[in-house]
């Protein structure tokens, strides 16, 4: 797609739609840096979506924004907590965590993501055999594992999981064959975007994790 094509797009996006995107994209800016303020932006952006979601009569999309907006609000009030273990010392300071910082990343067993997954997995498919079945949706069980798992992943960042990131990588990278395969112009490149600040977050959230571990 040409450059020309997708400034068309941008000067044909309303003030509306073009503030939601920058948010969002502020969002998960802010987010990798681990930086609460990633919650007031989501907050922002999943609302203007909701008012443009309700606009156009997509009511499934509504209530994904409308689960965004209440998992903003548990986001912030999350990671103002310290958690129910404290961390090791700052091998640089010496000093432990005072009992204003923020809440800690953390890491979850492997059997809890088995068991995510599998369960995931199956309402995917249950909720892609029901929109084929009664529904004229598109790419029905893509849709429903981005969103699906979405759900799951988005209540994850509000806990500080550090693996949150390794699911947003492969639901970004779906996203992007989803929209493009719907003619959208500008989506597409927003979740390559996505996709490589995911990668980035994990990196910056790994290195973070492992220098100051739970005790």
């Amino acid at each position: 797609m040409e450059w020309n094509a997708v400034l068309e797009a941008v000067s044909a996006m309303g003030w509306i739609e073009a503030l939601a995107v920058l948010l969002a994209l502020a969002y998960v800016l802010l987010a990798a840096a681990e930086s609460i303020w990633c919650w007031p932006a989501a907050f922002v952006s999943t609302s203007l979506y909701l008012y443009l979601c309700l606009a156009a009569n997509l009511w499934a999309e509504s209530g994904l924004q409308l689960f965004y907006i209440v998992m903003a609000v548990v986001g912030w009030v999350q990671w103002r907590r310290r958690g129910h273990r404290r961390r090791q010392a700052v091998p640089e300071s010496g000093h432990p965590l005072s009992e204003g910082e923020q809440r800690p990343i953390v890491q979850w067993p492997l059997r809890w993501h088995l068991l995510i997954v599998l369960a995931n997995t199956a309402l995917t498919l249950l909720i892609g055999w029901l929109l084929a079945r009664y529904t004229p949706a598109a790419n029905p069980y893509l849709d429903s594992f981005t969103t699906v798992f979405s759900l799951v992943t988005t209540w994850m960042v509000t806990q500080k999981v550090l693996e949150n990131w390794l699911y947003w990588i492969v639901i970004d990278a779906a996203s992007i064959f989803l929209y493009a395969s719907r003619e959208f112009t500008l989506t597409p490149y927003l979740f390559g975007l996505y996709t490589l600040i995911a990668l980035a977050g994990y990196l910056r959230w790994r290195k973070q994790y492992l220098s100051h571990p739970l005790a």
